[in-house]
């Protein structure tokens, strides 16, 4: 990973939490410059870091957030979305049967043609080759063994698991209320 000084293309605004610590790591909270710009002018946000670009209207001009903190805190506390996405951030990105880290899909433990159900529970990060090769059988007729049972992670274990997956970019201005090492462009 690196810092850079040029701003990202876009111009996204690192988005803080009210306590200044960003709301999500992975994907890293990120707002287009339209939507900070938005959030200021109704006195939602208070802008931490500026980049050096402008926009201009008729009778107005600002330098574009590069860093936003919200001024109302937003609990953490709720538990997490189950969707695949979410699946694939709590198993790391990696095949729970192979360890392989492309082609995933998600695989039902129970299988759906035996009452299993969509839930965190029921569902593990799987390739796609390990999945057909389980297809509709449990894990003992298949002989697959998992690393861990799956279960319902809470928000913070997320957003720790979402750590680990640092962008390759990250704005200078954004370094200091991230929390990756990061290497400085030269």
């Amino acid at each position: 990973m690196q810092v850079i000084s040029t701003p990202p293309s876009g111009f996204p605004a690192l988005v803080l939490n009210a306590d200044y610590r960003p709301l999500s790591y992975y994907p890293l909270s990120l707002w287009p410059w339209q939507e900070s710009v938005k959030a200021v002018f109704l006195e939602r946000v208070d802008v931490i870091a500026e980049y050096d670009h402008e926009v201009h209207s008729p009778s107005f001009a600002m330098r574009l957030p590069s860093v936003i903190s919200l001024r109302e805190y937003v609990s953490q506390d709720r538990p997490p979305a189950f969707t695949r996405f979410n699946v694939f951030l709590r198993d790391g990105f990696h095949c729970q049967y192979c360890g392989a880290a492309s082609e995933l899909t998600f695989d039902h433990l129970i299988p759906r043609s035996k009452g299993g159900r969509t839930t965190w529970e029921n569902i593990v990060t799987a390739c796609g080759p390990c999945n057909l090769q389980k297809g509709g059988r449990s894990l003992r007729e298949v002989g697959f063994h998992l690393p861990n049972r799956p279960r319902r992670p809470n928000m913070h274990e997320l957003q720790g698991m979402g750590r680990r997956f640092p962008p390759h970019h990250l704005h200078e201005t954004w370094v200091d209320y991230l929390y990756w090492d990061v290497e400085l462009e030269e």
